[in-house]
């Protein structure tokens, strides 16, 4: 029985990926996961073989979350789904592993048709955005940053990610549930792996496979 697992923290886009996929494939085990801190807890917890990976939900920062998931899973089948539909974006995610790219103005025939086409081993964008995603030119940093962000491990990526939000080491231990001196000692690791020499220049590396939401813009642009 193949199993899903559905990353977005939007309860209702959730619930509706969720009923979408139970109708497009049969005897499919679904989870989901609202954080890309509970995605790296499922991944360790059990077999996932295909995601739907919101690239703008709570820790992804745009496709670092993608790399890190693809190289702690090289096996997982990663969906993409996104607003953003420029086709430089969905060449990086591809480039970077996923195996498809879901736009979330998509119908429900173009997500069972990408379930279906990634389950059986092929790549899936949609059919409009084909031709210009095949015109971008590859992102020539992305190698780089991917493959220092795949040097870490899930506990690494989520003091990294806690770090670019701004907390300080004391709060990142008492959200994870740690002791400071282990915090610190992440940090070091971190900084070593990603070859920088301060905290600074290790959430660079994590803004620099950032990606700005669409739908933020919207809300900014209405709230403004």
């Amino acid at each position: 029985m193949p199993t899903l697992l559905i990353a977005d923290d939007h309860p209702l886009f959730r619930a509706a990926l969720h009923r979408a996929a139970e109708e497009a494939v049969a005897d499919l085990q679904i989870s989901e996961a609202d954080s890309l801190h509970s995605v790296l807890e499922a991944i360790e917890s059990q077999q996932i073989d295909l995601m739907l990976l919101d690239l703008h939900m709570p820790g992804n920062h745009g496709l670092a979350g993608l790399a890190t998931i693809r190289a702690l899973q090289p096996g997982l089948a990663i969906i993409i789904v996104s607003a953003n539909e420029e086709p430089h974006v969905i060449r990086r995610a591809i480039d970077l592993g996923a195996a498809g790219y879901l736009p979330k103005s998509s119908g429900l025939t173009d997500l069972q048709s990408a379930l279906l086409s990634v389950l059986d081993g092929e790549r899936w964008i949609p059919a409009l955005l084909r031709e210009p995603v095949a015109r971008v030119a590859p992102f020539s940093k992305d190698a780089d940053l991917a493959a220092r962000l795949s040097s870490l491990s899930a506990h690494q990526y989520r003091v990294l990610s806690l770090v670019a939000e701004g907390l300080l080491n004391k709060q990142i231990a008492d959200r994870l549930g740690v002791q400071l001196r282990t915090v610190k000692a992440h940090m070091t690791r971190i900084m070593g792996r990603l070859g920088v020499r301060n905290r600074a220049q290790a959430i660079r590396v994590l803004h620099e496979m950032g990606l700005t939401d669409p739908a933020r813009q919207v809300e900014a642009a209405q709230d403004a």
